[in-house]
């Protein structure tokens, strides 16, 4: 089963990832080397704080980074204060504000964007912190974005890290997921595992799919593995759409789980290799 490898701190484009830690020391290296990666990669860096105030992070992290001082000057770099809505997160504003951050930086000749979020704005919401990070992941299916969640251990019960994680495709010691969002046809190209750890973010990547009103089509050829609880989510966003407008295309695995579900009623499988 594929699995976080090398470091969470060096995402894809198209990653979103939760990284639990523990303690200012660690947060701190933390943001040194996702700033580093970002530089590295031509994106913009987005860093979003809460435990300290810009001005604050600015401080500590200007001589951890060679060439801070200028490549914030030139835009590379930008550190902003977390925004709520009344004291507590707003999933659309969140989303929102991660899209309007994503659109500036390709229109400014970047690759991407690349967000380091202080989690704890939320420690006090966790219902809305997880409907919050739920509602980002549509935006993960689009080019040009990666975003790093950071949750310190010493504020989050392991509750509310177990159901953050789950929420998040990726995350250290969980199944990797990664999608992109297809438009002729809609629909999503998925790669790497789903299983228990990470099947509500899957549930949240497939939700918007049931209000298209054309074919939707799923390729998961390169799924590595999928369990049968998450299988049964493909299903259950089928049977929300008109009968027979729903295909997926994957290899000979996923199709005899598909058939043992019974789900030939509720959408089309299509052969790997005839997507």
């Amino acid at each position: 089963m594929v699995r976080v490898t090398g470091s969470a701190l060096d995402p894809d484009l198209g990653d979103h990832v939760c990284l639990p830690f523990l303690g200012d020391r660690e947060r701190r290296a933390a943001t040194r080397l996702f700033t580093l990666n970002g530089l590295r990669r031509r994106t913009k860096v987005l860093i979003i704080t809460h435990a300290d105030s810009p001005d604050r992070t600015r401080a500590w992290l200007t001589p951890l980074v060679p060439g801070f001082r200028e490549a914030e000057s030139a835009g590379r770099i930008e550190i902003a204060g977390t925004r709520l809505t009344g004291g507590r997160p707003d999933p659309c504003r969140a989303l929102d504000r991660l899209e309007a951050a994503r659109e500036r930086a390709l229109a400014q000749g970047y690759r991407g964007l690349y967000a380091l979020v202080d989690a704890s704005w939320g420690v006090h919401d966790p219902p809305g912190q997880v409907a919050s990070e739920s509602a980002v992941n549509a935006l993960f299916g689009r080019c040009g974005l990666a975003a790093v969640c950071q949750y310190d251990r010493a504020l989050f019960p392991c509750e509310a890290l177990d159901r953050v994680t789950g929420v998040h495709p990726i995350s250290p010691e969980q199944a990797l997921l990664r999608y992109a969002a297809t438009s002729s046809p809609p629909g999503l190209r998925l790669r790497g595992d789903v299983d228990l750890t990470n099947r509500q973010a899957f549930a949240s990547i497939l939700a918007p799919l049931r209000a298209e009103r054309d074919e939707v089509v799923i390729d998961a050829t390169e799924l590595d593995f999928i369990d049968a609880g998450s299988a049964q989510l493909l299903v259950a966003m089928a049977l929300a759409r008109r009968p027979g407008r729903t295909v997926v295309a994957c290899g000979g695995p996923l199709a005899r789980l598909l058939r043992l579900l019974k789900a030939g009623d509720a959408l089309g499988v299509r052969p790997a290799g005839d997507v």
